[in-house]
């Protein structure tokens, strides 16, 4: 079945005092062209989140965010008390040897003091937490891939569509192709007409009106242009990840149309191929979607 490539997955999860939040979208792409933004805690893991996003996404040009959410008051910065205590005993003594003024706002001078208010601590990541951020990544995932199949059944559908309007125009050129022969005889024989004393072999002109309607035949490319209709469809039903192949069945089907088109020598016939050339079009824009 088809997939599209456009499609959005989030996830959120709890750990400890912190909240993990994971979005991934995507948009139609000739190949997999992946974006991130890491938390700096977890991108020591960004190669294997890349990884899960190749294997479940395969196209598309993709844009994956994990980051933290801490609870309030978890993660404020810790006051150097001993290092202010230092600093306070160094400003007042050097105010009494120097009589420099001391601080009218103490708080205010040493709490811009070097270090006094730097975070020290390092954050590592453990295996609990990598085990339960990679199943938030992989939940994700699988919900882009929802969204990515829901939006692929409204692409199928309507792909569907069109080809029955294909088919359906191909069938209404037949009436006007089954009489344009004699159109064509009758039009010869009345130009013949038209010039006075003009003497022709009927055999011979039998032999040329053959081989004019020869060149105008479209029984070759009305098979191949029901054969690639019918092969659309199959691939359609195919596994995901027939969207290149598709483009190409449309492109080949664009070449017995354009072939019949030049072929066609009734304004009827001619609007009809206009018709199947715009129904083409809509499913050449909309396969650009498919994965």
């Amino acid at each position: 079945m088809i997939q599209s490539m456009t499609g959005y997955g989030s996830m959120v999860v709890a750990y400890k005092e912190k909240k993990i939040h994971v979005e991934i979208k995507s948009l139609n792409s000739k190949q997999l062209d992946l974006q991130t933004r890491i938390a700096p805690l977890y991108r020591e893991k960004e190669m294997e989140m890349r990884q899960m996003v190749a294997e479940a996404l395969i196209r598309g040009k993709v844009d994956m965010s994990v980051w933290i959410e801490k609870e309030t008051g978890v993660d404020a910065t810790p006051v150097n008390t001993a290092l202010m205590e230092n600093y306070y005993q160094q400003l007042k003594t050097i105010a009494q040897k120097t009589g420099i003024p001391e601080p009218q706002d103490w708080m205010y001078t040493l709490t811009r003091m070097p270090d006094v208010l730097t975070k020290t601590d390092v954050e590592t990541l453990d295996d609990a937490e990598w085990v339960v951020v990679r199943q938030a990544v992989a939940d994700a995932l699988q919900n882009l891939v929802n969204f990515r199949c829901q939006e692929g059944a409204a692409l199928q559908k309507k792909f569907e569509e069109k080809i029955d309007n294909i088919a359906g125009l191909l069938a209404a050129i037949e009436p006007f192709e089954k009489g344009r022969v004699e159109k064509i005889k009758a039009r010869i024989v009345d130009g013949l007409q038209q010039i006075p004393d003009v003497e022709y072999d009927k055999n011979r002109m039998e032999q040329e009106l053959i081989y004019y309607i020869e060149k105008l035949d479209i029984s070759e490319e009305k098979q191949r242009l029901t054969n690639h209709l019918k092969y659309f469809r199959e691939t359609m039903n195919e596994p995901a990840g027939q969207g290149k192949k598709l483009g190409f069945i449309a492109q080949e089907m664009g070449r017995e149309i354009n072939t019949t088109g030049s072929k066609s020598n009734q304004a009827e016939m001619q609007n009809i191929v206009v018709k199947m050339k715009d129904e083409l079009e809509q499913i050449k824009e909309q396969v650009l979607n498919a994965l």
